[in-house]
């Protein structure tokens, strides 16, 4: 059949609505550039085989290069899939960027990694042969690796940029790029937006063969040295104290026996047990709760739990996929048979930034100038702490740890201590500019080693930060909107908020509404004030009760809107914690019930 003659079959697909408008334009392109020449023959064979639904799915859209990279589904054609087109093109045009930034006389040079996911290996080397085509020295991390040691390999050979093919805890189906500056730190303004129109108007791709590449010492397999200094800069920052804790972590079938367990061990924490049902390296993610390795998601910890109890362990631990992000699960008291329970990314958060400015304390080298970082949506527990112990707080932050990064190097990394965003990820030290599970899991285990000393578990230390500081409960519903008809109604549900926001939610009166995307403040009569902060697509609605508030926007990185709740009891209106926990929950689930029945989600 002629192109034209496919092109017709596609044209009546639109008209019997099995496929978009959009997504034949894209496919279009696909069968008539020569740059896309050889994808054009499967192209073809789903159309003739009447694969509309694939097609639309593949097609409808351009997968974004957002401003950490690309992430999606994984398909071996198509303009809004993962494949070896869309990589290479990020690849390309992060080179071509990077060339213009620096100049023509520029030392250039890229360090790469992977994770544990189905075609990492073949996107990392595929990038890799793009770079060095593109002129780059490439700084390889063969074998799976974290996050984390790809941003400490980046800064320790001075890298121009680096490249991490991850697609972090989203289902096995998807798989990604993430793109690195100079820094270590994942790309920010202006290089996101320079970066993403390169990458958007890459023509041609070009590729040295990889193993041609390492003959020629054009790619340096880095990785035995990168995981021994990698290591030495995380012990760094370990800090004297009780090693007595026995551990079941899990790397759910990630990277993360890489980074936690050479840490732990050489910490001095020698009773850590892999937990045996996540220790292989999978991307199908065989043995976790719907095959999706988020910490985040209490139900992962169950069998982790469960053999913790049986073996009378005092901590579990969980990494993501690529190591940047931990969970953990703990007993809620030191009596025999206690219930365990996991503490939300909010609330490890607030444990971990108490712990380490405890630490300084101790040592007397906690300054004034010293400060920490946190985004809009993290919890304010983590603000009052740092308050209490006199040192800054920066926390005006859009969601992303690269802002947090960002803050590192513009406010000065000699004085930063620590940094934490909601969704289970942490960082003390500056050997990175990204979230590091492993330094996480060393605080953690430090921390929890010392309240094992004490009588205490992580959930009882807990409490006494809010006898102190006040009740604090935070909730983050995620709602999924795939496809292009998800797209359009995340639009609309924003505008929603925007123009015509609730009067109240769970009975409370919404004091004022911020939009970070329009750069105002929405009084209850309807006016206006200009709102000064960071600009971008979320919108914050403040109750009349101090710091109860709720935050939405859809996430830069999978298809859905993210809701995010906060509730608060100040100290002084503490009687009864266990009681005050439970109306701070009720009023959690009110506010869902109330912002799902406004959005109509």
């Amino acid at each position: 059949m002629s192109y034209d003659a496919i092109l017709l079959l596609a044209e009546t697909a639109i008209a019997e609505k099995k496929l978009t408008q959009s997504a034949y334009d894209n496919l279009r392109i696909w069968l008539t550039e020569p740059r896309y020449a050889e994808y054009a023959p499967q192209v073809v064979d789903h159309i003739k085989e009447g694969k509309w639904r694939e097609l639309d799915d593949a097609f409808w859209t351009i997968i974004p290069f957002g401003t950490g990279g690309r992430r999606g589904r994984m398909y071996d054609i198509g303009s809004n899939a993962i494949n070896d087109r869309t990589i290479g093109e990020s690849a390309q045009g992060l080179a071509n960027y990077v060339k213009d930034s620096l100049g023509d006389d520029a030392r250039l040079s890229c360090a790469i990694a992977y994770d544990t996911r189905h075609r990492s290996e073949h996107f990392a080397r595929l990038c890799a042969e793009v770079m060095v085509a593109a002129g780059f020295q490439v700084y390889f991390l063969q074998g799976h690796r974290s996050t984390p040691e790809l941003s400490f390999t980046v800064r320790h050979h001075q890298c121009s940029c680096g490249i991490m093919v991850t697609a972090s805890h989203n289902p096995p189906c998807d798989n990604a790029v993430k793109a690195y500056w100079s820094t270590g730190g994942q790309l920010r303004p202006p290089h996101d937006k320079h970066t993403i129109d390169k990458v958007m108007s890459v023509d041609a791709i070009q590729r040295t063969p990889f193993d041609e590449a390492v003959a020629a010492g054009c790619i340096v397999m880095c990785q035995e040295e990168m995981d021994a200094r990698f290591v030495d800069a995380v012990l760094n920052l370990q800090t004297p104290g009780p090693r007595d804790l026995h551990v079941i972590y899990s790397p759910l079938h990630g990277v993360g026996t890489t980074a936690v367990c050479p840490v732990l061990d050489k910490a001095g924490f020698n009773q850590v047990e892999v937990f045996a049902a996540h220790a292989a390296p999978d991307g199908d993610f065989p043995n976790v709760p719907d095959h999706v390795s988020n910490p985040e998601n209490p139900a992962v910890f169950d069998a982790i739990a469960d053999r913790a109890q049986a073996v009378g362990a005092d901590l579990a631990l969980a990494t993501d996929p690529d190591c940047d992000r931990i969970g953990c699960s703990a007993p809620l008291t030191t009596g025999e048979g206690s219930a365990w329970h996991t503490l939300s990314g909010n609330q490890i958060g607030s444990l971990l930034a108490d712990y380490v400015l405890d630490s300084r304390t101790v040592q007397g080298s906690l300054l004034p100038t010293n400060f920490i970082v946190i985004t809009l949506v993290t919890t304010q527990l983590t603000r009052r702490i740092a308050d209490s112990y006199g040192v800054r707080t920066f926390g005006d932050l859009l969601v992303g740890f690269k802002w947090i990064a960002g803050v590192i190097d513009d406010e000065g990394p000699e004085d930063f201590l620590y940094g934490t965003e909601e969704s289970h990820g942490y960082l003390a030290g500056q050997h990175v500019r990204d979230k590091d599970g492993a330094v996480a899991a060393l605080l953690l285990c430090e921390l929890a080693a010392k309240l094992k000393v004490e009588g205490k578990t992580l959930h009882e230390h807990l409490d006494s930060l809010f006898w102190q500081h006040g009740a604090h409960a935070e909730n983050t519903v995620s709602v999924q909107m795939p496809g292009s008809e998800g797209m359009t109604r995340m639009q609309e549900v924003m505008q929603q908020f925007r123009r015509n926001p609730p009067t109240e939610l769970a009975g409370s009166r919404v004091v004022q509404v911020r939009d970070y995307l329009e750069q105002t403040i929405r009084l209850p009569d309807g006016s206006l004030q200009p709102l000064a902060g960071p600009c971008g697509d979320m919108v914050i609605l403040d109750l009349e009760a101090e710091s109860n508030y709720v935050a939405i926007r859809p996430s830069g990185t999978e298809p859905k809107i993210k809701v995010y709740m906060f509730a608060y009891t100040p100290p002084e209106q503490l009687a009864n914690l266990e009681a005050a926990k439970e109306q701070l929950a009720l009023r959690l689930q009110k506010m869902e019930v109330s912002m799902r029945a406004f959005a109509g989600v």
